[in-house]
């Protein structure tokens, strides 16, 4: 690709041939090739400015820098974030422009928001592309994941795929590090939804503040804005906001579209779904009240899209359960195992008071909080385990670099006035066995914080950690002792 091609829609300073070949794109220094255009980005831990002299005598024909580097072959812009998102874009021939974006962005809810979406969509008749937390698709085909929203390369590169499949729609999880560091610079959405916002990933956003402002910056790229009217959060989201809103709630019946009469159920939710001009009951497999804001934001969306609401009726309530949110583990005993993503307070919150609802026995909650994370919410997550549970287990998550037993010593500062019993097994294999050996009849065991994830993050490690298998095998074990 000429230079030339490369840099379109992104202001630079510098004078370099315009017809220079392009053979790659580059961020790594140590992936440079000869040809390739190097782009210097500051991250949280390494500024590559520092190995842009490398690049170059490795081959880099242009290097792309936001300071001057002392280089022949260097532009200058204002934002290397941003260059690199449009230059990814650009290399794949702007693919998300026979494509049409829906963004989905909030603290919980994003992935079953994303799942309605799509099913709504594919009952409309569209061929669509899924981007998120537990795997991206395109179309039916399945493509494995390691973050929520891609680095601009990887994204820009499953949009191709998904123009070349012939798909209609993307629809995207769209995280608030994603952004902050402008990988969806040069994408416009067709809606953009806010789900909610509560606290997580304070660790690199320092304040609900920033965190805020981060997820707010996805309706600068949209055409449409839907909003969550009952979140603590809303008048930030919608103050300034200049593209079109509408708006969902299930306590505000000035709403655009509202959730009357919610009932909850073991098995799920139904609710009466108030619209522009539409009225419907939907049923669906999901438990909890969570479940019906999930819903009511997919289908106030995909109206905004131009969906018939008697299609977003039909699809929502034919949609089965999505991995890891509130799934039920089959394990022919007397005991309920249900697995659950909840790793933020208000996560937890609302799978322990949809679980409350509907169990026969006690409540045994199972849970850890991840290592490098934002350490503040972790004595929350113990206080709002103890006061929703009959029993708590305090476990390893993805401790990462830190050691797992000061991540629970975080944990345990919150449950020091509590009267819920709990013990402490710091192995998660183990927890999981000893929460499964001691299940009564009736009992719920909540496994709540890994979902979908089939991985354990360890300090030197990545293991295969799949809590199916693990509750599979603590079956087997209770059974022998059974039979002894």
């Amino acid at each position: 690709m000429k230079l030339k091609e490369l840099m379109v829609d992104i202001d630079y300073r510098g004078e370099l041939c315009a017809q220079t070949e392009i053979t790659a794109l580059c961020r790594d220094s140590r992936k440079v090739t000869p040809g390739c255009a190097f782009v210097c980005i500051a991250g949280t831990g390494v500024d590559s400015h520092a190995f842009a002299e490398m690049a170059a005598q490795a081959g880099a024909a242009v290097i792309i820098a936001e300071r001057d580097v002392g280089l022949p072959q260097q532009l200058l812009v204002k934002s290397t974030r941003f260059a690199w998102a449009v230059m990814c874009a650009n290399w794949f021939h702007r693919p998300t422009e026979q494509l049409k974006l829906v963004g989905v962005t909030g603290t919980n809810g994003k992935t079953s928001t994303s799942y309605l979406l799509k099913a709504v969509l594919e009952q409309a008749g569209h061929r669509v592309g899924l981007i998120g937390t537990i795997q991206n698709m395109i179309g039916d085909r399945v493509v494995e994941t390691k973050h929520t929203t891609p680095d601009s390369y990887e994204l820009q590169e499953l949009f191709a795929q998904m123009a070349d499949a012939g798909c209609e729609y993307a629809v995207m999880e769209v995280s608030s590090h994603a952004l902050d560091q402008e990988r969806v610079a040069g994408c416009r959405f067709e809606a953009g939804v806010f789900t909610n916002l509560t606290q997580d990933h304070l660790d690199y956003h320092k304040t609900m503040e920033n965190y805020a402002a981060a997820k707010k910056r996805l309706f600068s790229h949209c055409k449409t804005a839907v909003l969550n009217k009952d979140d603590a959060w809303y008048p930030v989201m919608s103050e300034g906001v200049s593209c079109q809103t509408v708006t969902f709630s299930t306590q505000d019946n000035d709403a655009d579209y509202t959730a009357r009469y919610v009932r909850c159920r073991p098995d799920g939710v139904d609710f009466e779904c108030v619209g522009v001009g539409v009225i419907g009951r939907i049923r669906l497999a999901t438990p909890g009240r969570f479940s019906a804001y999930n819903a009511l934001a997919a289908a106030a969306c995909a109206s905004a899209l131009g969906i018939p609401f008697d299609t977003i009726k039909t699809a929502l309530c034919g949609v089965g359960l999505v991995k890891g949110r509130a799934e039920v583990v089959p394990t022919g005993q007397d005991f309920t195992v249900i697995i659950d993503f909840a790793h933020t307070p208000d996560g937890l919150e609302n799978i322990c008071e949809t679980l409350n609802t509907c169990k026969a026995g006690r409540l045994i909650t199972v849970f850890g909080c991840g290592g490098d994370r934002d350490r503040t919410k972790r004595p929350k997550m113990g206080a709002m385990a103890a006061r929703l549970s009959d029993f708590v287990v305090v476990t390893s998550d993805n401790p990462r670099s830190e050691d797992p037993q000061a991540i629970i010593n975080d944990i345990l500062e919150g449950m020091q006035e509590t009267e819920t019993p709990y013990t402490v097994v710091p192995s998660r294999v183990e927890a999981i066995t000893w929460a499964i050996q001691h299940a009564q009849t009736g009992d719920t065991v909540l496994l709540a914080g890994k979902g979908h994830e089939t991985y354990q993050i360890l300090k030197d490690q990545t293991i295969h950690f799949d809590e199916r298998e693990v509750v599979a095998t603590a079956l087997q074990e209770r059974s022998k002792k059974v039979d002894k």
